[in-house]
């Protein structure tokens, strides 16, 4: 699991605080624990809204893991009475809602080891030019790039999700009972614990990029409830798909895998570049990085020589800085532009010079 980063609105500091307390309830880990004690030590709001959300889950062994991590005020353990039965899943179902995401529904459920767990259906969306964090009730994190919809489907036995359009990183939560996969079009990618990114060019072109451990891609008829045991159980031979471990990117093309390489970390920065709202060229074809650059903004380009095409783009560029981008080409490539209104510009070599 990543740091978890500080967010700004006390909406967001609450559906964080909600999935610190279905955290504890699980157990942390040591780099968890780390985790919490960063998150909550960033202010007293973080803390306050920790303890008022723990005092409303219906298990006792939360307020006594956090009675160990700090010294637990008596209010909090008087607040937790046979009301709070009753309004562990109103609560946070309310907290995850004015979060600023569109819940269809949220429901809370106990497993055979006697765990919380929810099952969720919800959608995920961005506008062009948008880049926002999601946060899922089973801890699992979800960037979303510039125009993308993902729908999420979590039952008691699987965690199922379709990135309908656009680009979105995951980082999955651990559940070896639940194996998390995202379809797109006719292919499935499924993981137990890992950070992969998916790109979705059409129904048939698409690219991972894996980061760490291991995901599984499958046609997307796979039966959902064997593939955990087959991934903790099967060797990588006897794997019913191709099994794209950390450092690989996978790219498929016609519904057909043309390429699974081990990268550079350096490639895989430049991959994963838009997270931190930058795009990196390393000697793209000038239409195909104007096509990237597209993505994030409404402004459509129209290159009018030909011989343009034949110019390669390399170096940074902020996703949304259309004016830095013109610049940058008139200065370097010595083409001129035309905007012809707010959202066409016209390309063209400049002669003049």
């Amino acid at each position: 699991m990543t740091t978890v980063k500080p967010f700004t609105s006390k909406a967001d500091i609450k559906a964080q605080a909600s999935l610190w307390v279905s955290k504890i309830d699980r157990g942390l880990s040591n780099k968890d624990k780390l985790d919490f004690q960063l998150w909550v030590n960033q202010s007293d709001f973080h803390r306050k809204t920790l303890f008022s959300l723990a005092a409303l889950w219906d298990d006792l062994s939360v307020l006594n893991e956090l009675s160990a991590l700090f010294p637990l005020d008596k209010q909090i353990q008087k607040k937790h009475n046979i009301i709070a039965k009753y309004a562990v899943a109103a609560g946070i179902a309310f907290i995850l809602l004015f979060a600023g995401n569109f819940f269809v529904n949220i429901t809370p459920f106990i497993d055979d080891n006697n765990e919380k767990r929810f099952v969720e259906v919800r959608t995920l969306q961005t506008e062009i030019g948008q880049q926002t964090r999601f946060s899922l009730s089973d801890g699992s994190r979800i960037k979303l790039n510039t125009n993308s919809l993902v729908e999420v489907s979590y039952s008691k036995n699987n965690r199922l999700l379709t990135l309908i359009k656009g680009e979105a990183n995951f980082d999955v939560a651990k559940d070896k009972s639940r194996p998390f996969t995202v379809t797109v079009g006719e292919k499935s990618f499924t993981a137990l614990g890992t950070i992969f990114n998916v790109k979705r060019k059409s129904n048939k072109n698409m690219e991972l990029v894996v980061t760490e451990g291991r995901v599984l891609m499958t046609k997307s008829n796979q039966p959902l409830n064997k593939i955990a045991n087959m991934l903790s159980t099967l060797p990588k031979e006897k794997l019913p798909g191709l099994l794209i471990t950390s450092g690989e990117i996978a790219t498929i093309e016609n519904n057909i895998q043309t390429s699974n390489k081990k990268t550079s970390f350096e490639q895989i920065q430049r991959e994963l570049a838009w997270q931190q709202g930058m795009l990196v060229f390393n000697g793209k074809p000038l239409d195909e990085a104007l096509a990237e650059i597209s993505r994030y903004t409404t402004t459509t380009f129209e290159i009018k020589d030909v011989e343009l095409n034949n110019i390669k783009v390399a170096g940074y560029f902020k996703a949304n800085d259309i004016d830095g981008l013109l610049k940058s080409l008139s200065s370097n490539f010595n083409i001129q532009f035309e905007k012809v209104n707010e959202n066409s510009i016209h390309l063209s070599l400049n002669t003049s010079k």
